[in-house]
């Protein structure tokens, strides 16, 4: 591109004079037998020249003019210039000498030529990777002890387990003649998984910061380019260097980004640039030259679709799961995550942390942070616990919408709602209704959130039937008040959906399929690697669920109308009711205390986040 730029430059610079201003041939005539043309230049029927005055044509001006002679004209334009003794040239405008007729023949073709050369050198001089090292240098940060505050295990809380299993690789940085003493030698890698923003990131940065080694930090995406060897190229100098400063640690966030499986490579051929670059870095890792005295932290949360050989022992040869917290891990995150915010002495953390079920420490930190933002927006001096109650909120149900909505909408809207609260109220083992609203928020018009006692990692078959019954509460109650439906729970379907859809083809929950796995591994579909039949039965199958819950939810409902009418008209009066104001209404008496029933009979709302079970949830139930 520059080389073009100076070849037009150069064609405009030297080939063309200074500009004229271009006038029709019969002004140039009157402007002869006006006596106002100055001399003449031809070449053919080109004619140039200066008039005596400037001389204005359209919106132009100017003493320098050009014009064409007709070649059918037949008047003696020579005799008529020399009777306004107009001198006349014969010589070509313009002329150039023989060096600028040559430079501009050859000139491109030397630029060309010279740019070449230099690039070629400046390749061959960039380091590793030939013709490829000045795009091959590796992109990594490079942190440093002396590079500022660092990240220790101090900063990392809710995690403990992983935070043991690196200990001993902090450990093997700081005093690595411990183990070598004894022909030890420390993993090669260790691979962080757990969905996102559950610390991997920040877990890394501490192993970085106890070990007070140079630690490299990049992101795999930084090793593709479109260019193929690049990667490759790449990763070669990150180890050298890494390999200079041992002992030392690589991070590579998102390794499945070029570690996906090269079983399952939509490409053609084996030479693309992604595999280049990860079988690079299953070389360096443990290759025909052993990698000594650099351990290679990865993170990930989509480990199923890793290629195997990154996997195998010599490569990763431990693998580090980063759960979402317990409630006192969330409790300790909280701790964290405020130990810089003014606290009013009502803030209750324990609270928070029970409140914030299937929250992991991203989440977390936003919720100190919102709560921090509502406390400074309101002018308070301290922020209050229910600056953080608002901020759990807006991170659950969303922003409120400023939008008025009709009474008789309105009232749809109270008893769709009111059917989930109570639906909440009186199915065996469900978690405590916590709020009851119909002021728009986010995406909802409505949403009613019970919030979970305890987190629960195990779902019994009757407890997914429940939570399937409690989501259909709100059509339900639909169906009974005013005898028909509405688009109100199309929200609530597709939880009905995917809840039902797993338990008959993901965890065998289905007498007619039986225990097995119909779930393609990596990307949580179906996999059609069934028959027409098993297909059949597993819609058929699904359906009888959902048709059986939604039965119970209808019989509920109808046997429980006065309490369902009086709900309704309670949360149309105020908007939005707290969990003493739902029982009141309901007219329900509050359990003294609750503890969770493993199987029970109609179990109801869901206790933890689940992202197999509901994408939508949020730590606790809700719904809209």
């Amino acid at each position: 591109m520059v080389l073009l730029l100076l070849n037009y430059l150069i064609s405009v610079l030297f080939t063309n004079g200074p500009p004229r201003l271009t006038v029709p041939y019969t002004t140039f005539i009157q402007q002869v037998n006006a006596d106002n043309v100055k001399d003449v230049t031809a070449q053919g029927n080109s004619i140039q020249g200066d008039f005596k005055s400037s001389v204005t044509y359209g919106s132009a001006s100017g003493a320098a003019f050009q014009t064409e002679r007709p070649v059918f004209a037949q008047d003696n334009l020579e005799a008529l210039l020399q009777q306004h003794n107009v001198p006349i040239t014969a010589t070509p405008p313009g002329g150039q000498s023989a060096l600028l007729t040559l430079l501009i023949s050859f000139g491109p073709a030397l630029l060309l030529i010279g740019g070449f050369l230099y690039l070629s050198r400046r390749m061959q001089t960039a380091g590793p990777g030939g013709i490829l090292g000045a795009f091959g240098q590796s992109r990594a940060k490079l942190y440093t002890p002396d590079s500022g505050p660092k990240t220790t295990f101090a900063d990392v809380a809710g995690i403990d387990e992983a935070k043991q299993d690196l200990a001993q690789v902090v450990d093997f940085l700081k005093t690595p003649e411990k183990y070598q003493r004894l022909g030890a030698q420390i993993p090669h890698g260790i691979l962080l998984v757990g969905p996102p923003g559950t610390g991997k990131t920040l877990l890394a940065r501490a192993v970085a910061g106890e070990a007070s080694r140079p630690f490299f930090s990049l992101s795999a995406s930084e090793f593709v380019e479109a260019i193929v060897g690049v990667g490759a190229s790449r990763v070669r100098d990150l180890f050298a260097k890494a390999k200079e400063a041992a002992p030392s640690i690589i991070f590579i966030d998102e390794l499945d980004a070029i570690g996906r499986s090269r079983a399952s490579s939509t490409t053609f051929g084996a030479n693309d640039e992604r595999e280049q670059t990860l079988n690079q870095i299953l070389t360096e890792m443990d290759g025909f030259t052993p990698n000594q005295n650099v351990v290679v932290l990865a993170a990930t949360n989509r480990p199923e679709v890793l290629d195997p050989a990154l996997l195998r022992p010599g490569r990763f040869d431990r693998r580090v799961t980063v759960s979402p917290p317990d409630r006192a891990g969330r409790e300790a995150i909280l701790k964290i995550h405020t130990r810089n915010l003014r606290l009013a002495p009502d803030v209750n953390l324990g609270e928070i942390a029970g409140a914030t079920a299937g929250f992991v420490g991203a989440d977390l930190r936003n919720i100190a942070n919102e709560a921090a933002l509502l406390a400074a927006q309101k002018g308070e001096d301290l922020v209050t616990q229910a600056d953080f109650d608002e901020a759990i909120e807006r991170s659950v149900l969303g922003l409120r919408r400023p939008i008025v909505l009709g009474p008789d909408e309105k009232r749809l809207i109270a008893y769709h709602e009111s059917g989930h609260a109570l639906m909440g109220l009186l199915v065996a083992g469900a978690d405590p209704v916590k709020k009851l609203t119909i002021v728009p928020r986010g995406l909802s018009l409505g949403s009613t959130y019970s919030q979970p006692i305890d987190d629960r990692y195990n779902y019994p078959e009757s407890y997914l039937r429940g939570r399937i019954t409690l989501a259909l509460g709100g059509r339900a109650a639909e169906e009974v008040a005013y005898g028909a439906v509405t688009t109100g729970a199309e929200s609530d379907l597709q939880q009905v959906n995917q809840i039902a859809r797993s338990m008959v083809a993901r965890f065998g929950m289905s007498p007619k399929l039986g225990p097995l796995n119909l779930i393609q591994p990596g990307d949580g579909a179906v996999a059609q690697h069934f028959s027409e039949e098993t297909s059949r039965l597993l819609d058929e199958e699904v359906r009888r669920i959902v048709d059986e819950c939604h039965r119970d939810s209808v019989r509920i409902l109808t046997e429980n109308r006065d309490r369902l009418d009086r709900l309704a008209e309670a949360v149309l009066k105020k908007d939005t009711l707290d969990q003493d104001e739902i029982y009141a209404a309901a007219g329900i008496s509050p359990p003294a205390s609750f503890h969770p029933t493993i199987a029970p009979p109609l179990p109801g709302n869901g206790s933890s986040r689940d992202r197999d079970l509901a994408k939508d949830e949020v730590g606790s139930e809700i719904h809209r």
